[in-house]
């Protein structure tokens, strides 16, 4: 499994919101290029960023702070927040992202995801962000009528590189993962689903491996980093062996 260490943007600052409530937000950096080479320093071998204004905006806000973060830290990056369009995706990709992340166009658009599957073979990845089992759009602040599982299901052939599954109530408020949902999603599809939203310790990542190592491409943690309950290397080290039989 994978451990993707978190920056999620807000005014150009790395923040972490409570329950994806913008005006709960918690700013623990106003450096992100220099909080990415840190992460780097200390073992990860991807990112994940997710650019909050652009989010709500439905297109990129943070694109400075960015840039800055693949400069700095010269490794893999998944991007989301605000990514709508053909142009956009694009526009990220040939600025040096590894992977564009698809939320609310997955809903809204869903031939726009399947286009950019096609044109982008390896680089899309679906954001599944999920308030008590109903998929939420539009940077979490609408929920639709969908259950994660059903939204999957319509891109089972689509060829997505990933699925990143968020649930939201477990998000930031440092109570453990829904090992549960996400294990049982990852087993239910073929894409690999990487697990997000309340992962605070390393008992909960070796729960998330032990429990789903075997269909889970990774986790990712942001908030535990930043107030210290969490290291990237040992994150990193637990994730890498391998869940016992």
């Amino acid at each position: 499994m994978i451990f993707f260490p978190a920056i999620d943007l807000k005014d150009g600052q790395c923040v972490r919101l409570l329950q994806g409530d913008m005006d709960r937000a918690t700013v623990f950096s106003d450096d992100p290029a220099g909080q990415a080479t840190k992460f780097k320093q200390d073992g990860c071998e991807w990112l994940h960023v997710v650019d909050l204004n652009g989010a709500f905006a439905g297109r990129p806000i943070n694109a400075d702070a960015v840039d800055g973060i693949i400069a700095a830290a010269q490794l893999p990056v998944q991007l989301g927040g605000g990514i709508r369009n053909l142009e956009t995706i694009a526009s990220w990709l040939e600025r040096g992202v590894a992977r564009v992340i698809l939320g609310t166009v997955a809903v809204r658009d869903p031939e726009l995801v399947r286009d950019a599957c096609k044109n982008f073979p390896g680089r899309v990845v679906l954001g599944i962000d999920a308030r008590r089992g109903r998929v939420a759009v539009e940077g979490w602040a609408e929920v639709s009528e969908l259950t994660a599982l059903e939204l999957a299901g319509r891109f089972e052939d689509a060829g997505a590189a990933a699925i990143v599954y968020t649930d939201i109530d477990r998000d930031g408020v440092m109570g453990g993962p829904n090992i549960e949902a996400t294990v049982a999603l990852a087993r239910a599809v073929s894409i690999p689903v990487i697990a997000s939203g309340g992962v605070s310790s390393l008992d909960d990542l070796r729960a998330l491996r032990d429990g789903g190592g075997d269909v889970l491409e990774g986790a990712i943690s942001g908030r535990a980093l930043y107030d210290g309950r969490l290291t990237v290397r040992d994150a990193v080290a637990l994730l890498k062996e391998d869940a016992p039989c």
